[in-house]
């Protein structure tokens, strides 16, 4: 067995069994074993009853979260039962999944009901009808425990194996992207095809459609085909024409087609195995195809492994620009496997890069500092240094899409550099720019642009260019690309009648947004690349 490097935390109702398999995890994996509930007995002299019943719920609540930050935060890598309600507040579950690795134990209402006896020893089941209050409770923290890493029964199971279980995913240490009854795993392996098997399996679709593209399936196609006969299930192949230009409604139409055309039902699941293209338009034919099916992301390159296989956008690209139509549909599980870039053209593994430095630049500095520190590694394609990347970058995506999972808010701070990258994109037909070389060179154009009109620091745009240009990634464009690329702006999905929004940063690892006229961003894009401030 490895070890552990976070804390596992077991959540759920109470009588599930969290002490009994914390325990025995705990022992297994030689590491210390925590019962939050004891704890604040201990601590505070009393029982949870005489909590309850001496101070009220709320006072209990504020104890329960004092005590479980401090866990999280002392270095110590334990396994800790906690509460049942422990988690309910949203602020602190989410501190827990970023800190921890959350286990939902789960069991049916009469299973806990007679595990839970007896009831006076137990508060919130003390007063009034039992199975009524627990139908409740339930029902109230049902997004709390929906939001875990894994979910796993304990009901007739034996102990050994739920705790074997518990530990076979701390170990694998999946990222979460916590949306309620939508949440979903996001794992980062190297070389280990039998996640993905198991993600599948546990989906049990009635079909698969596996969608990649040209490049893709000459390069991994092998990869694939292994998995898909070891799932014994029907599956239906979709291999769409490389290339940005090819991300249209015509390609999402194939995919419609060969689904269609197989008779798949709401119960089949669409894998989208390629980079960022694939990825918008099998999602996007998921979302659409019977209104609705499941689908998986499977990013085989750099840029989709942290940026688009995350956060369910979806679509394709319209005459008019970049991204114009498409839909939010969240997959139910990412697997990133680092042996894909094995095959990977170094350019395009360089432009993966450009949205790891934005999003590290828009909301997490501690993630900028480590590319800085990295830059050497991470050029050279150090795959212990690039899969700490990989993970520290998704994570950090991922804190920004839970809260705003549409776009309505901070979501749109990750639209940094797009602006001006996707206008070179777009006049550049998909073909002279990489997607991840326009937005490095677009993030260094608005950065200047808006800390010349006072509205961005200087030093952290100078910063900025800095790094991505140790890191390989361009920085500047011709005026006659800029020229070309004024002209789409106006159809920038961003745009609000008038003026524009665009992400800013005043502090490294802190951005805001900021409406600027249409015609003045415009203009100075024919007037090519401003002056450094």
């Amino acid at each position: 067995m490895g070890t552990m490097n976070r804390s596992v935390l077991l959540s759920g109702m109470m009588a599930t069994g969290k002490s009994t398999v914390g325990r025995l995890a705990a022992a297994r994996a030689g590491v210390p074993f925590v019962d939050l509930d004891a704890l604040i007995v201990e601590q505070e002299g009393q029982s949870i009853a005489s909590l309850f019943e001496n101070h009220g719920e709320s006072f209990f609540r504020e104890r329960e979260a004092a005590a479980l930050r401090s866990l999280l935060h002392d270095g110590v890598v334990r396994v800790v039962a906690l509460g049942g309600g422990a988690l309910t507040p949203r602020a602190l579950r989410h501190e827990a999944l970023d800190h921890a690795t959350v286990v939902t134990l789960d069991a049916p209402v009469d299973v806990i009901l007679e595990r839970a006896q007896p009831f006076a020893t137990r508060p919130l089941l003390s007063r009034g009808d039992p199975r009524a209050t627990l139908e409740g409770l339930l029902a109230s923290r049902a997004e709390a425990y929906a939001e875990a890493h894994e979910r796993l029964s304990t009901h007739d199971r034996d102990v050994d194996a739920v705790a074997d279980e518990v530990l076979a995913v701390a170990m694998r240490a999946p990222l979460l992207m916590p949306l309620a009854g939508r949440s979903y795993p996001i794992d980062v392996v190297v070389d280990e095809p039998s996640r993905l098997l198991d993600v599948l399996a546990g989906l049990a679709p009635s079909k698969l459609v596996f969608v990649s593209d040209a490049n893709v399936d000459r390069a991994r196609g092998a990869t694939m085909k292994r998995v898909r006969s070891a799932l014994e299930m029907d599956a239906i192949e979709v291999v769409l024409p490389a290339g940005e230009e090819h991300k249209t409604l015509t390609s999402v139409a194939t995919i419609w087609d060969a689904a269609l055309g197989r008779g798949v039902d709401r119960d089949a699941v669409v894998v989208a195995f390629g980079g960022g293209v694939v990825g918008d338009l099998a999602g996007f034919a998921a979302a659409t195809l019977l209104r609705g099916i499941r689908f998986v992301q499977v990013p085989t390159t750099l840029l989709s492994m942290v940026d688009s296989s995350v956060g369910g956008k979806t679509g394709f690209d319209a005459t008019a620009g970049k991204n114009l139509i498409g839909a939010f549909h969240q997959p139910s599980a990412v697997v990133a496997d680092m042996a894909h870039l094995s095959t990977l053209a170094p350019r395009q593994r360089t432009s993966g890069l450009a949205e790891i430095v934005k999003v590290a630049l828009c909301t997490d500095a501690a993630l900028f500092a480590f590319c800085e520190d990295h830059a050497s590694a991470i050029v050279a394609g150090d795959l212990v240094v690039t899969r700490e990347l990989v993970r520290k970058a998704i994570a950090a995506k991922s804190r920004v899409v839970r809260d705003d999972e549409h776009e309505q808010g901070a979501r749109a701070l990750l639209n940094a550099g797009h602006t001006a990258g996707h206008g070179l994109e777009t006049a550049g037909g998909y073909a002279k720019w990489l997607h991840g070389e326009a937005v490095s060179v677009g993030l260094v154009y608005e950065l200047r642009w808006l800390a010349a009109r006072g509205l961005a620091e200087p030093g952290v745009a100078a910063r900025t260019e800095l790094l991505l240009g140790r890191l390989g990634l361009p920085t500047q464009a011709p005026a006659t690309d800029w020229l070309a690329a004024a002209a789409f702006i106006g159809a920038d999905k961003k745009r609000r009648g008038r003026q524009i929004v665009l992400p800013t940063v005043r502090k490294l690892g802190s951005s805001e947004l900021v409406k600027v006229p249409v015609a003045d961003l415009e203009a100075a894009l024919r007037a090519g690349v401003p002056a450094a401030p």
